[in-house]
C-alpha cells in the first residue's frame, strides 16, 4: 500500500477545487473567478515554505493574480488581516463558513496558525511584505529566463544547448523550461534542482523523458533514447 503523505492530499484538494470553479467558471460564462485569501493566509503559506526550504517561487507565496485548472483567479483582499475582514463579515450581518480543517493539527498550516497566535512578536504586515519582494524578485528571473531562452539557448545537432556557468537560479529556471519544450511532463522543482546539480557535477542526468549531459562549457538536452520493453 502506498501511504500518502499530507502534501499530497491538500495538494489534490487544492487542485479539485479549483478544478470544480473552473468548471463553474466555465459553465456560467465567467471570466475570473475571486477569492478571499488575505494577509494572514500570506504568512501562513510564507512560513510553511520557509520551514519545507523553497526557493524564491515559493517563498513568493499567493499572488494576486494567478491562472490555476484553466482559471483565472484574483485575489483582492491580501492586502487585509483576517480580523479586519471578520469584523466586516459581522457588521453586514453575513454568516462565514467554518472549516474544520483549519483547526486540526495534523496539517501544517493548523499548526502554524496556531503558533502565529503565541508569537505576537513577528510581524504578519512585515512577513507580507517580504513576500511581496520576493514575487517581484521571481518575476524578473522568469523575466530574465525567458530572454534567455529567446537568445542564449542554441540547437547542436538534435540537442539543445545552455550556458553551464549561468546563475543557478536562473539555470533552474532555464532547464525547466527547456524539460517543458522537449520532455514530458512537469518535473518538480526539487527534481530540477537534482538535475542541475547532477550537471554541475559532471554527471549524465535524465529526468521526464529527456537526457541532460555536460560539456564544455554547456549542457545539452535532448530526448532520451526509448526503453525497451
Amino acid at each position: 500500500m502506498i501511504e500518502i503523505g499530507e502534501g499530497n492530499v491538500s495538494e489534490r484538494a487544492r487542485e479539485a477545487r479549483y478544478e470544480a470553479l473552473a468548471g463553474w467558471a466555465a459553465r456560467q460564462g465567467v471570466s475570473h473567478v475571486a477569492t478571499a485569501h488575505h494577509a494572514d493566509d500570506q504568512v501562513e503559506t510564507f512560513l510553511m515554505r520557509l520551514n519545507r526550504g523553497s526557493g524564491v517561487a515559493g517563498l513568493a507565496g499567493i499572488r494576486k493574480r494567478a491562472r490555476i485548472s484553466a482559471l483565472e483567479v484574483i485575489r483582492p483582499l491580501l492586502d487585509w488581516r483576517r480580523a479586519e475582514l471578520a469584523e466586516l463579515v459581522e457588521a453586514r450581518g453575513w454568516m462565514s463558513v467554518d472549516d474544520p480543517s483549519n483547526r486540526d493539527p495534523r496539517y501544517d498550516r493548523a499548526r502554524i496558525r496556531a503558533a502565529l497566535i503565541e508569537a505576537d512578536w513577528l510581524d504578519p504586515e512585515a512577513i507580507a511584505a517580504s513576500a511581496a519582494h520576493l514575487a517581484d524578485a521571481d518575476t524578473a528571473l522568469d523575466w530574465m529566463a525567458d530572454r534567455i531562452m529567446a537568445g542564449t539557448v542554441r540547437a547542436v545537432g538534435d540537442r539543445l544547448a545552455l550556458p553551464a556557468d549561468l546563475p543557478r537560479a536562473l539555470a533552474l529556471r532555464v532547464v525547466a523550461r527547456l524539460l517543458g519544450q522537449i520532455g514530458e511532463g512537469a518535473p518538480r522543482g526539487s527534481e530540477i534542482a537534482r538535475l542541475c546539480d547532477a550537471l554541475a557535477a559532471g554527471k549524465v542526468a535524465t529526468l521526464a523523458g529527456v537526457v541532460a549531459r555536460p560539456g564544455k562549457g554547456v549542457w545539452r538536452f535532448g530526448k532520451a533514447p526509448e526503453r525497451r520493453g
